[in-house]
């Protein structure tokens, strides 16, 4: 609805014709309304908007190369990371099934990115987009870290951000790969199964 599209432009600090960024490959301007209408489209909350654009932000940095992914015949796709407090305070999933389904904030905001892919970028399948099969990973492949869970620093705060901070990082990935060990006892055995996972799969 306009009142939706316009809580997500106020949500993104005003100005509809501000404009963020261009998607290749077709180089689509992205301004704050178009932005603003993929995301309510996508099923966000207003309260997601601030992620969805520092997301978009970053796959448009030069080095990201998203021309080149949103145009190659591989069947990759951008996974979104986000950290900080951020994560709680919209209700992201971080833990059991945090990769769908059922969390509205995890799976709408990289909808939206998708959407602004498609719709902006021009990356439609079989025409600028040349993915020979496509992958589930390009309709919804956002998680938040479980950095409360995590014996490590969280991957913002080793990237030089501080832990109070919040931050999105996105990757360039192929779909996900289930690595499970359910047997070995050493670090050498769990370091043997996940080399065996990443070449070939699952390996028990």
């Amino acid at each position: 609805t306009p009142a939706a599209v316009e809580a997500m432009v106020a949500a993104l600090g005003g100005d509809p014709e501000h404009l963020e960024c261009r998607i290749p490959p077709r180089w689509g301007a992205l301004t704050r309304r178009i932005l603003a209408i993929n995301a309510v489209m996508a099923g966000c909350s207003a309260d997601y908007a601030r992620v969805v654009r520092a997301a978009i932000r970053a796959m448009s940095e030069a080095h990201f190369n998203l021309n080149a992914i949103q145009a190659t015949t591989h069947l990759i796709a951008p996974l979104t990371i986000v950290n900080g407090p951020i994560r709680n305070e919209i209700s992201m999933n971080a833990g059991h099934g945090a990769f769908g389904p059922g969390n509205r904030a995890n799976a709408t905001i990289r909808r939206a990115i998708r959407l602004v892919l498609l719709n902006v970028g021009g990356a439609q399948p079989g025409v600028l987009d040349k993915s020979t099969q496509g992958s589930p990973a390009k309709y919804t492949y956002c998680v938040a870290e479980n950095e409360e869970m995590s014996p490590w620093e969280p991957f913002h705060v080793n990237q030089g951000f501080k832990a109070e901070e919040s931050a999105i990082s996105v990757f360039i990935t192929d779909g996900e790969l289930d690595v499970q060990d359910q047997g070995n006892v050493t670090a050498e055995g769990l370091l043997k199964t996940i080399a065996y996972g990443s070449t070939f799969g699952t390996r028990s």
